[in-house]
């Protein structure tokens, strides 16, 4: 089996120790993807609905480096630091995904870095 190492300079910077995503087996594994502005570095949104749009779009930008698409997404999940935004989230994300969604499971992010609000890993055909 080959693997690929995918990296693109228009989505968040991971940290040194996991890769934004590795395509293998006819299939993009994409990490767990912050809010963080690609230029910045910094968490971009101080609303739940904000840093969706920015966790999706540099997995957008990601899967386009790996030759995929966001319509090519089987499996994502989401992980939230207060389940109360819920609703928040899923309000943005029913804008990216008005119809036939990718399957999608949740989790509880722990409190480390201070503003965070969701975290984002996916898999994609590529």
């Amino acid at each position: 089996m080959t693997r690929q190492i995918v990296f693109t300079t228009k989505a968040a910077k991971p940290p040194p120790t996991y890769s934004q995503a590795v395509k293998a087996a006819g299939l993009v594994f994409v990490s767990g993807t912050s809010p963080a502005d690609p230029a910045t570095g910094a968490i971009n949104g101080a609303t739940i609905q904000e840093q969706t749009r920015q966790c999706l779009t540099n997995i957008r930008a990601i899967l386009e480096e790996a030759g995929s698409s966001l319509d090519k997404l089987v499996s994502v999940t989401v992980v939230l630091a207060d389940e109360d935004d819920f609703a928040g989230m899923n309000e943005e994300w029913l804008a990216w995904f008005p119809s036939d969604p990718p399957a999608r499971q949740g989790a509880k992010l722990p409190a480390r870095i201070p503003g965070l609000k969701i975290s984002i890993a996916a898999i994609a055909e590529a």
